[in-house]
């Protein structure tokens, strides 16, 4: 299965009664495992869970730390960055290099790297001397 795949079906199984804005997220692990999330909203929205932070969580569910490849996909005009949460979290575990495919459902895309959408990153050498 691709990313594209991956993300496109677990983006059908979003729980965004609030929004209905569905999201999905796919990522391939450094193994070759591709892990989904989806967003999940509830009542007391804005608060829930990004698709990408949902297929984050997958991979560390299941063992895995390294991101190699993400595909973001949701029904807009245009392809949908990642919010400033997640673009942190994706670069917790990816390196600036890694590649960020953002999908409309209509076919449109535009690639990306993780530096691209976080300059300036905060990483953990910022905190060398704590």
């Amino acid at each position: 299965m691709s990313l594209l795949e991956a993300a496109t079906q677990v983006r059908e199984r979003a729980y965004a009664p609030y929004s209905r804005f569905k999201v999905g997220a796919a990522i391939r692990a450094a193994s070759g495992a591709i892990y989904s999330g989806c967003n999940v909203e509830n009542v007391a929205y804005p608060e829930g869970t990004c698709a990408e932070a949902g297929a984050i969580a997958a991979m560390v569910a299941a063992g895995e730390t390294k991101i190699a490849e993400v595909l973001v996909i949701a029904d807009s005009p245009a392809p949908v960055p990642p919010c400033g949460g997640c673009r942190q979290k994706i670069a917790e575990f990816a390196g600036q290099e890694v590649k960020v495919t953002l999908c409309t459902t209509d076919g449109a895309s535009r690639v990306m790297t993780v530096a691209d959408l976080l300059p300036g990153v905060f990483t953990a050498a910022h905190m060398d001397r704590a």
